[in-house]
């Protein structure tokens, strides 16, 4: 595993190769920001291989950076990915291992063989976020959009190390959807009509303008492009032309058991949703080039989890995560693979990629070491610096793990673990103590189960995972007192 380069897009960017050099500048710090898409899956970029939606600006800034080829959520779930970004801990470690407040909420299910075991329904206000330590650092924080890791306000962004809060809250979706009013305490309604994409890129834009002589932590979290699907209408008819022009081999879906994976990229909405998230995205970076911030400012780009491409309906999936296996709620790659862009203008080589597989616990120390901030090793124990991979170097390479003891509701996603060393990866589903092995490197679809092929490898992964699980305190389900078996 290495650096390479890549070809993609053109650059649109003035870009100069070299490492992480010394700047010259207003600041001697660099800024910070963080794009974080909501449910964005690897396959939904021109990049990754998309032919229906359209991503020019993401493209770009792909061939502008550095393009990570096996970047992974810390969760397949929204809340407890966003919480390791946050904190540099794995979701097991924090007991935050499900979307809040979660199935549980409801009960377990008399078709569910397992229960849930507890977990935390906030980020503790105990840990250091990655926001309190850029603020201890003398920077300006910023956070607009989905935050979901806290029920109470007191558990809030503005509360949990950020000096502007445009929109964050408890809600994992946009409560009044997608145009004004938005029915969001934490952001005041626009005029009837206005996107709210385009209103938490303008409050990022905004904060930009107002703080470009002085070191800025920005984290434009946007709750596009979950559900519900509401894209605007120009480009919604937009994609409806385009899709009377699209020729799909094979079924729409495929029925395993009662959920329903979608095999093709085929919804407008969605689509829509897509482009203006991408547009924004431009918007940001444009604005970088106005005020001179580009050669200062490190972006990153990532999704939250896997695309949502399965459900026990077919009405309302919105993409498929094809050639990956199955999507948000699973620990197959289509559940936690994301795509993951670094770019500093000047300082990462444009057109370059690592397949050295990396995941949201290591964004914290990562970028408190490329700003010359001291590392909070207590605090990022779970996570690594890629500043070597960054600066084109090679790193030896680590396990990563995923802990999710839980059901994804109408996903269809079953509890189970996995750990990722090297090429290979191990599942264990914990209602049979099964377990799966796959070859990423020589087959990333995840068809063909090695397990009984390799059954010392397997073996070796499992008890590496079982003490992981151990060294975490990580909380297993249980059987379930209301299962009915069928």
């Amino acid at each position: 595993m290495g650096i390479k380069p890549i070809i993609t897009a053109a650059p649109f960017l003035i870009i100069c190769c070299g490492c992480l050099s010394e700047r010259e500048s207003k600041n001697d710090k660099p800024n910070i920001l963080f794009i974080l898409v909501d449910d964005l899956g690897w396959a939904d970029l021109g990049y990754t291989g998309s032919k229906f939606y359209e991503t020019p600006n993401i493209d770009r800034l792909a061939a502008s950076g550095m393009v990570f080829t096996d970047g992974y959520a810390a969760s397949p779930i929204c809340s407890p990915s966003r919480a390791a970004i946050m904190t540099g801990k794995y979701p097991a470690r924090l007991n935050l291992t499900d979307w809040i407040p979660g199935n549980r909420h409801y009960g377990p299910h008399k078709n569910q063989k397992l229960a849930s075991p507890p977990f935390k329904l906030q980020l503790d206000l105990e840990e250091f976020t990655i926001a309190e330590a850029f603020k201890d650092a003398g920077y300006k924080t910023f956070f607009a959009g989905k935050w979901h890791i806290g029920e109470e306000e007191k558990y809030y962004p503005h509360n949990q190390g950020f000096d502007i809060n445009k929109g964050g809250n408890n809600t994992g979706t946009p409560a009044g959807g997608y145009f004004a009013p938005y029915n969001n305490p934490q952001l005041e309604d626009g005029n009837e009509g206005e996107y709210l994409t385009d209103r938490l890129t303008d409050e990022t834009i905004s904060f930009i303008r107002e703080n470009k002589d002085n070191p800025f932590f920005s984290f434009l979290s946007f709750y596009t492009v979950h559900l519900p699907l509401q894209g605007k209408p120009e480009k919604v008819e937009k994609y409806r032309n385009k899709l009377a022009q699209m020729n799909y081999d094979g079924p729409e879906f495929i029925k395993i058991g009662e959920t329903y994976h979608k095999q093709w990229q085929n919804m407008p909405h969605y689509a829509a949703m897509v482009e203006t998230m991408d547009k924004n995205v431009g918007r940001l970076l444009e604005v970088l080039e106005e005020e001179n911030l580009s050669g200062n400012t490190i972006v990153v780009f990532n999704s939250d989890n896997g695309g949502m491409s399965t459900s026990d309906r077919t009405h309302n999936i919105p993409t498929t995560n094809l050639p990956l296996r199955a999507g948000k709620g699973y620990l197959y790659e289509g559940g936690i693979r994301e795509p993951l862009i670094f770019y500093w203008s000047g300082e990462i080589e444009a057109g370059s990629s690592a397949d050295f597989p990396v995941t949201g616990t290591d964004f914290y120390p990562t970028l408190l070491d490329l700003a010359g901030i001291q590392l909070q090793q207590e605090q990022h124990k779970d996570g690594i610096s890629l500043k070597p991979l960054l600066e084109g170097r090679e790193m030896d390479q680590r396990p990563l793990f995923w802990h999710y003891p839980h059901y994804s509701g109408g996903l269809g996603g079953r509890p189970s673990g996995a750990v990722r060393l090297g090429d290979y990866k191990l599942i264990e589903f914990f209602e049979d103590d099964r377990i799966e092995l796959y070859n990423l490197k020589k087959e990333i679809k995840e068809k063909t189960d090695l397990a009984k092929a390799k059954p010392e490898k397997a073996e070796e992964l499992k008890q590496l995972l079982h003490q992981w699980r151990k060294d975490v305190d990580a909380r297993m389900p249980f059987p379930n007192p209301a299962y009915v078996p069928q």
